[in-house]
């Protein structure tokens, strides 16, 4: 599929997502949205791609959404965080309002040193409509994400690392390098593995701990009966690299 807000590349089993409307900061559109929510499917259903890079044109990741069509807008966010495999998002520029609710929808964020990153809706008489008061107390804390919202404050890239909100910063030059390496490295292991990581520990954050081991459990038990599992033990016998399939 041809895409004109975006574009989707893949290289080994890795596929980088860019946002692609530099001129209008990336911000999400009725078409982006649209495609979007394609290009997520189409990369979670090709078994070859084994980890997903977000990241924008320019010098801004996503300023939010053209304000002229906030509903035809919702659930983006969730498309993303639908991905089976780790995502993980290379925050090259500001990342506000939907723009930081699509971050927060990844599992892995490092960003560009001149980041800034903010929830600001509540000045327009809105509210985050994508995810955002779910996801950013869960990461950060009620505490810290209801003085972000309600005060509309947009976070410096050092106050980012702070909160928990992003893991690295980055030199812009060097950004994109580092999230390959990133990428690359997660690519390496098994990918089977690397999606029940995923759903341990994002199920299991919103469950007990009881009901948590269980799920743990569980997938454990469903990863032992993988050619991955086999491969992987196999090659820790015989003191070699393992040879995932994703079988």
């Amino acid at each position: 599929m041809t895409f004109q807000t975006l574009s989707l590349e893949t290289e080994g089993h890795v596929a980088t997502l860019t946002l692609d409307r530099p001129s209008a900061g990336n911000a999400v559109n009725e078409t982006m949205a649209f495609e979007l929510r394609e290009a997520c499917a189409q990369a979670d259903q090709d078994g070859d791609v084994w980890v997903m890079l977000l990241t924008g044109s320019g010098d801004t990741f996503c300023r939010g959404s053209d304000l002229s069509s906030p509903i035809e807008t919702l659930g983006v966010a969730d498309a993303v965080a639908a991905i089976r495999m780790p995502v993980i998002s290379a925050l090259n520029g500001d990342a506000t309002d939907q723009g930081l609710e699509l971050a927060l929808a990844c599992d892995i964020r490092i960003a560009s040193s001149r980041a800034r990153l903010g929830l600001t809706q509540v000045k327009q008489g809105m509210m985050p409509w994508d995810g955002g008061t779910q996801r950013l107390p869960r990461l950060i804390g009620l505490g810290r994400a209801m003085e972000m919202v309600l005060t509309s404050r947009v976070l410096g890239a050092q106050e980012c690392v702070e909160a928990g909100l992003v893991t690295e910063l980055v030199d812009p030059s060097r950004l994109m390098d580092r999230a390959r390496e990133l990428a690359s490295t997660v690519s390496k292991y098994g990918p089977i593995a690397t999606r029940y990581l995923k759903e341990a520990l994002q199920k299991g954050a919103d469950l007990t701990l009881e009901h948590g081991l269980r799920l743990e459990a569980d997938l454990n038990v469903i990863l032992h009966s993988t050619a991955d599992r086999a491969e992987g033990v196999r090659s820790f016998l015989e003191r070699r690299k393992p040879e995932f399939r994703g079988e």
